[in-house]
């Protein structure tokens, strides 16, 4: 079979879809990690599933905003993951976490933003990835608990970048 002129699909996660984008970590998800971590700033949030009590929303648009001296935690809009994974390489910051689908190493922003740095390959680098143990749930943009069935088609990864 040939690929050739073949249309390519996005997965209904890689399109823009506000239920999508706007889930929520999990609370056994998210402290753990922030009792780990100490994270100062939600950096992708909104009111109704921000993690920590300082957080930035779509309309603060945490791409935009200073992260010096933050601790910064992100589980980012997945319909647009790249522009938040170079955000994390700017310098300033003491520490970013971000959670992300770890079934899209194929794409361009994990293979020019995460593969060529990850885990030490290259020196100085700050760049560490952790898959997550099996399907995390996660919490429906108009719910306030974990729903039966509601796994996402994928597993996920920590990208975990520390500065000097």
């Amino acid at each position: 079979m040939s690929l050739v002129g073949r249309a390519a699909r996005n997965h209904p996660q890689q399109k823009v879809n506000p239920k999508v984008d706007d889930r929520q970590t999990a609370p056994e998800v998210f402290d753990p990690l922030h009792e780990r971590f100490g994270f100062t700033v939600d950096a992708a949030a909104s009111p109704h599933n921000a993690k920590l009590p300082r957080y930035w929303t779509m309309a603060d648009d945490g791409l935009a905003q200073l992260w010096v001296g933050e601790r910064v935690w992100y589980n980012p809009p997945y319909s647009s993951i790249e522009p938040w994974v170079r955000k994390a390489w700017e310098p300033g910051p003491e520490l970013v976490v971000m959670l992300v689908p770890a079934n899209r190493t194929e794409q361009v922003w994990w293979q020019d933003w995460v593969e060529p740095h990850r885990d030490g390959r290259r020196p100085g680098s700050a760049l560490t990835v952790e898959f997550l143990r099996g399907r995390i749930r996660f919490i429906a943009h108009d719910d306030t608990e974990i729903r039966p069935n509601v796994r996402p088609p994928f597993g996920c990864c920590l990208l975990i970048w520390t500065y000097e």
